[in-house]
């Protein structure tokens, strides 16, 4: 699941990831961008809904691109709002979700989605 500040990046990333692990089974993949009103910003109601429609029963990972998005996620993992085994992955929000995505759509747990999507910090451009 991805959280972002804005709408069209978190639906972007996730058309993304679900692109490059296309070909097979597709885990569940939602976005959580901006606020309700459809301005920038966090809406934990929208983390919620998305979590929720992802969810399987064996956890869901989160991808938070920044600052509240964050926070908020952090908030919603300790007050126990998210789904039983919901982790918030670190890693980077975009190679981290192609990452995550392409593994969870290959069977993995979530402790191997956490490790592959968290591999990503590794990648290197030169």
């Amino acid at each position: 699941m991805l959280v972002s500040h804005s709408a069209p990046v978190a639906e972007a990333v996730a058309a993304l990831a679900r692109g490059l692990a296309a070909g097979g089974p597709m885990a569940a993949v939602a976005a959580a961008g901006g606020t309700a009103e459809g301005g920038l910003g966090t809406s934990a109601e929208r983390i919620l809904a998305a979590a929720r429609e992802v969810d399987r029963g064996a956890g869901v990972a989160l991808l938070a691109d920044l600052g509240s998005s964050v926070l908020t996620v952090k908030t919603l993992l300790a007050e126990g709002e998210l789904p039983p085994g919901s982790r918030l992955l670190d890693a980077p929000f975009l190679e981290g979700a192609v990452a995550a995505v392409v593994t969870a759509s290959a069977g993995a747990t979530l402790p191997m989605v956490e490790s592959s999507a968290n591999e990503a910090y590794s990648y290197r451009k030169t």
